[in-house]
C-alpha cells in the first residue's frame, strides 16, 4: 500500500461532527464528482468509496448506487463510481456547491466558518485529489491536483492560512498545489489529524536528516584530511629541497627541529605532530607554535626557489 493510501485510510477513520462532515463532503464532491442530471463520484480507493457512501446515507439519506469498472490507466486499477440520481440539488445546496440554481466553484463562508471546518475541508480535498510521497523512498513532496486556477489559488490560500507555504503550478490542463518543505508537509499531516502518519513521517524525516548530517560531517572531515595530507606533502618536498641544496642548516634550530619531525612523520596532523615532539623532546609545543615554525621554513625555502 502506498503512503498516500495509508494516510487517506487513516483520515477516513477520524471522528468528526456533522458540520465538519459537510465541509469534507463539499470538497470531495467539488473535486471528485461529475454532475449532470445525476451525480457521479469516482475513486480508486474502495475504503474512500465506502466512506463517501456512508456519509451520503447518514447526512442526506439519499439512494446511492455503486458500480465498479476497470480503469484505463497503466495500472488498470478498479474505479468505484457512486451514483446519486435524486435530491441532488438539495445536497449541493447544503454542501455550498449550488446557490440560486447556480454552481458555486468556491465554497461559501459558512462551509469554512472556523478553523476546524477549514481543516475538515482540506481533509476532503486531500482525500479526493491529494497525494504525498513516502519520505523513505523519495523526495519530500505533497501535491493536490485540481481543474482550474481560481480554485487552485483558493486551496493554496486556505493551506497558507496555516502557514504551509504552498504554491501553485500549471501542469498540462490542470493546476497543481504543492508543498516541498519536509517540515511543512509534517504540519499538514498534523493539521488534517493523520496522527499515525505524522509519527511515521517524522521518524523517517529525522532519520534522513541525521543521516544527511552525518554524511556532510564525514565529507567535511575527509576534506580536512585531504587538505592536511596535501599541506604536509608540500612541506616535506620543501624540506627535501633545502637538504638537497645544502641550505637546511641555515634554518633556526627550532625551525630545523620542527622540519625534521615533519619529514619523519609526513602523514599526520599538526596536532598529532606537536604531541609527538612534546613527548620525545620533553619540551612542550602547541599546534599553533608548530604551524608558525613550519611556515617560516616554507617562506625560507620558497624565497630560495625564487632566486634560482
Amino acid at each position: 500500500m502506498s503512503f498516500t493510501a495509508t494516510v487517506k485510510n487513516e483520515l477516513i477513520g477520524i471522528e468528526s461532527i456533522q458540520p465538519e462532515k459537510i465541509a469534507e463532503l463539499s470538497a470531495i464532491i467539488r473535486n471528485s464528482a461529475v454532475i449532470n442530471e445525476e451525480m457521479k463520484l469516482s475513486t480508486e480507493n474502495v475504503a474512500i468509496a465506502r466512506y463517501i457512501y456512508q456519509m451520503l446515507k447518514e447526512l442526506y439519506d439519499v439512494s446511492v448506487r455503486i458500480t465498479v469498472r476497470k480503469g484505463y490507466n497503466f495500472k488498470k486499477n478498479y474505479i468505484y463510481i457512486l451514483e446519486v440520481k435524486h435530491n441532488i440539488n438539495a445536497l449541493l445546496e447544503d454542501t455550498g456547491l449550488l446557490k440560486n440554481s447556480r454552481y458555486q466553484a468556491i465554497p461559501p463562508l459558512y462551509i469554512l466558518a472556523d478553523e476546524d471546518l477549514k481543516k475538515a475541508y482540506l481533509r476532503g480535498v486531500f482525500l479526493s485529489t491529494g497525494s504525498i510521497n513516502d519520505p523513505k523512498t523519495s523526495r519530500y513532496h505533497l501535491e493536490i491536483l485540481v481543474g482550474d486556477e481560481p480554485y487552485a489559488q483558493f486551496v493554496s490560500s486556505l493551506l497558507n492560512d496555516f502557514s504551509l507555504n504552498s504554491k501553485v503550478l500549471k501542469r498540462e490542463n490542470k493546476y497543481m498545489i504543492y508543498i516541498k518543505e519536509a517540515e511543512k508537509i509534517g504540519d499538514f499531516l498534523r493539521l488534517v489529524k493523520a496522527t499515525k502518519a505524522v509519527l511515521y513521517y517524522e521518524d523517517i524525516r529525522i532519520y534522513r536528516d541525521h543521516k544527511n548530517m552525518t554524511n556532510r560531517l564525514n565529507n567535511c572531515e575527509q576534506a580536512n584530511v585531504d587538505k592536511m595530507i596535501e599541506t604536509a606533502s608540500k612541506q616535506a618536498k620543501l624540506i627535501m629541497y633545502l637538504q638537497e641544496t645544502n641550505t637546511f642548516d641555515l634554518l633556526d634550530e627550532k625551525v630545523k627541529e620542527a622540519s625534521s619531525y615533519r619529514l619523519k612523520y609526513p602523514d599526520i596532523s599538526l596536532t598529532e605532530l606537536s604531541e609527538i615532539i612534546t613527548l620525545e623532546t620533553g619540551i612542550s609545543i602547541t599546534k599553533s607554535g608548530l604551524h608558525h615554525r613550519l611556515k617560516k621554513m616554507e617562506q625560507f625555502a620558497k624565497k630560495l626557489q625564487g632566486k634560482e
